[in-house]
């Protein structure tokens, strides 16, 4: 069964399929009319268009699964998928997990509790205070030890809620107070703590896999530095800032950070790395991700097989990977880019999407499908692979050329500028670099 919806959901099924594992699917009523709900060999709905009423109602979903007498549930990505409370219901009625065990979700999901066992692990983690800050005056002595700038971050965060960055120390006890209070709104948890602001940083992430017998490898790097208010935009592997030397270090520290914990499934060590290429661990995705196609098509490999494989009890072959080919990944939103990205959901009219050599788009769209106002606003997501970054890049800009949604709001617009900006083709960018970005 799969615990999910839309463009994942029907991810999951495809392999699925390829493998002759007979599949459930789950949908609210809004989705009623979704791809996934019709490729699927089953189909059960678990309640109302709310997320809460649907797709994070546990018992829904547990019944789903109890009459259609499944044996795994997928969670893919979002809603539950690291959830340690439903992985370990899901043991708890005999249906097997598919990801890591509760214990490790707990472990990295806890972003304080994930940063300890790094440093035990010897996994370079970014200097800030040794865990939850305690009163405002302590924020001021810790600031003045690290140096500004400093970021406050919520332990339980997500999505860059609960984020204040501090340049000044007069800013320092407002940004405190407005931090805890976003946390608490938020994940009805108000613990933060600081580190140090690490200045022109580039968020890369390293790909792992682990089995239930302690051996892990990795699978190369994507590099996630074009993002907007902390939610990617964009993927790509190789890393145009990634040396040879650089990724055997930061392949090596994911693979501790993952032993660490004798991590089970695949997963994502998140880094950030400064200019002078030095690099600190910020969190683990005990999950499948998003952008997990960028690696899928830079070294020809099934992750969501692997994480069935895993599951199932079968050893992974230990081998690291490296990237042979270029892939980048836009993320197409019904959003409108000229409009703050304002959400546009809504009835698709007309659809055509891009072909040909070089060009893969995982989505669950079609002509007159309605675009409900419940969920996350990603509607496809588009991989240009080729044999260099810029064949890869001028690839992914035919490919949006070719692509037409109407009815809606779409960022295409916006992914045409940022493959024809110089910076970008040059690969002169940080996670800062949609702030100054203009959309014509």
């Amino acid at each position: 069964m799969i615990a999910n919806r839309g463009e994942i959901a029907l991810r999951i099924i495809r392999t699925c399929k390829e493998m002759g594992i007979r599949t459930v699917a789950v949908y609210s009523t809004a989705d009623k009319d979704s791809l996934h709900v019709r490729f699927a060999d089953e189909a059960v709905c678990i309640g109302k268009p709310q997320s809460s009423d649907s797709y994070l109602n546990i018992p829904h979903l547990m019944a789903a699964a109890e009459i259609t007498n499944a044996d795994a549930i997928h969670p893919g990505y979002g809603f539950l998928a690291e959830n340690a409370r439903f992985a370990e219901i899901c043991g708890e009625h005999g249906i097997k997990f598919i990801g890591p065990t509760p214990e490790m979700i707990r472990r990295m999901g806890d972003k304080m509790t994930a940063k300890e066992t790094m440093i035990a692990a010897g996994v370079p983690v970014i200097p800030g205070s040794e865990g939850l800050l305690e009163s405002v005056e302590e924020a001021h002595k810790l600031a003045k030890e690290m140096g500004l700038p400093i970021i406050l971050k919520a332990t339980a965060g997500g999505g860059g809620k609960g984020m204040r960055v501090v340049w000044d120390e007069s800013e320092l006890e407002n940004a405190y107070d407005m931090a805890k209070n976003e946390a608490r709104a938020a994940f009805n948890n108000d613990g933060i703590y600081m580190e140090k602001f690490v200045e022109e940083p580039r968020h890369i992430e390293i790909q792992i896999a682990g089995d239930q017998y302690g051996k892990v490898c990795h699978l190369s790097e994507r590099d996630c530095s074009i993002q907007r208010r902390h939610q990617k935009l964009v993927e790509e592997s190789p890393s145009p800032f990634m040396t040879p030397e650089l990724r055997e270090k930061m392949g090596e520290a994911a693979i501790k950070a993952a032993s660490a914990i004798n991590y089970e499934s695949v997963g994502t060590i998140e880094f950030l790395v400064d200019k002078h290429r030095n690099f600190y661990f910020m969190e683990m995705n005990t999950r499948i991700q998003v952008e997990h196609g960028v690696t899928e098509e830079v070294i020809n490999f099934d992750l969501i097989k692997e994480q069935i494989k895993i599951a199932a009890g079968i050893p992974i072959s230990g081998k690291n990977y490296l990237p042979q080919m270029h892939a980048i990944e836009c993320r197409i939103n019904a959003e409108d880019p000229h409009n703050d990205f304002r959400p546009s959901p809504g009835k698709i009219t007309v659809l055509h999407t891009p072909g040909g050599h070089g060009v893969r788009v995982d989505s669950h769209i079609y002509a007159g499908y309605v675009i409900p106002p419940y969920y996350d606003s990603m509607v496809a997501k588009v991989i240009a692979i080729a044999q260099t970054r810029e064949e890869a890049i001028n690839t992914m800009e035919r490919a949006l050329s070719e692509f037409v949604i109407e009815g809606v709001k779409t960022t295409i617009p916006f992914h045409q500028q940022l493959m024809q900006d110089e910076n970008f083709r040059k690969g002169n960018f940080t996670t800062k670099f949609t702030e100054g970005f203009k959309l014509q």
